[in-house]
């Protein structure tokens, strides 16, 4: 397992390829992929760039919008084919995505819609075998948010995941694990296999109603059993990048580099009160 600058740690502040420059001054081993920015650069340039910084590419956002109509899914789809196998050819054969966990219509036909469409893209992503990564979302004010409660419990996303397709699995979030009361066991019945990234962070302690999603901790800060978490992920044998991802106006506060160091020193400290060393990418340097 190994560390990975997430933009969302730097407030969105740091453009590509200099968003990749900032995880290699700060000691990072991954930095997640600015894919429509790396696009633009081109294949060649981007491989380039990190193995000059010696940060592995760590995960790509998913680039359809599958939220809305069919019309505008389908007009994401070709835009996929080109992306996916970008993304292999770099060596990162992951996308991730998240989904509300409220919705304005049912439960039973939004489900009905994001299997067919999210079955579609694991279709066009199994052709450069990459995987997708569904986050689900636990906190209380996100279920409630909307008329309708969706999918927010981590083996309820497991389940919908594996009936998208075999390269379907889940986003895993420290802060929304803990939120929608998931534990180490549901780690281990999950399974490699079916993890495709994590992302890692901490929670205050907080009742539930007075959760938000966009005020987080940095790793060790909070009340999250992140030992247990990752000693979990280590048993189940995740090899691949943790992402930090932290909210809050603390976070704001700093620059970007300060940002991107604390994060890096407060889960390195994690990991080794984990007992667990992080490990370098199995990627060309």
């Amino acid at each position: 397992m190994y560390l990975a600058l997430n933009s969302v740690l730097v407030n969105g502040r740091v453009p590509w390829p200099d968003f990749a420059k900032l995880a290699s001054t700060t000691g990072y081993l991954a930095v997640d992929l600015m894919l429509t920015a790396a696009r633009k650069d081109g294949l060649e340039a981007t491989r380039k760039l990190l193995a000059e910084l010696h940060v592995a590419p760590a995960v790509a956002d998913l680039p359809v919008e599958f939220r809305k109509d069919d019309e505008t899914f389908k007009a994401g789809l070709p835009g996929l084919e080109e992306a996916a196998p970008f993304i292999s050819a770099l060596q990162c054969p992951r996308m991730i995505t998240w989904i509300m966990s409220s919705m304005d219509q049912p439960k039973d036909e939004v489900r009905r819609i994001y299997k067919r469409r999210f079955t579609d893209v694991a279709t066009i992503l199994a052709r450069s075998h990459v995987r997708l990564g569904l986050e689900f979302l636990g906190p209380l004010h996100i279920r409630k948010s909307k008329p309708y409660e969706f999918i927010w419990r981590m083996n309820d996303m497991l389940e919908f995941a594996k009936e998208c397709g075999s390269n379907v699995g889940l986003l895993l979030d420290a802060w929304h694990w803990h939120h929608a009361g998931a534990t180490k066991a549901d780690i281990l019945n999950a399974g490699a296999e079916r993890i495709v990234h994590i992302h890692f962070d901490d929670a205050a302690a907080l009742p539930p109603e007075q959760v938000r999603d966009n005020e987080r901790l940095m790793p060790g800060d909070g009340v999250i059993d992140l030992v247990g978490f990752l000693q979990s992920l280590r048993t189940v044998g995740y090899q691949d990048a943790l992402s930090i991802e932290i909210f809050g106006e603390f976070v704001r506060k700093m620059t970007p580099e300060q940002a991107a160091k604390t994060g890096l020193d407060k889960a390195r400290a994690v990991f080794a009160k984990a007992g667990i060393a992080e490990a370098a990418p199995k990627w060309p340097q």
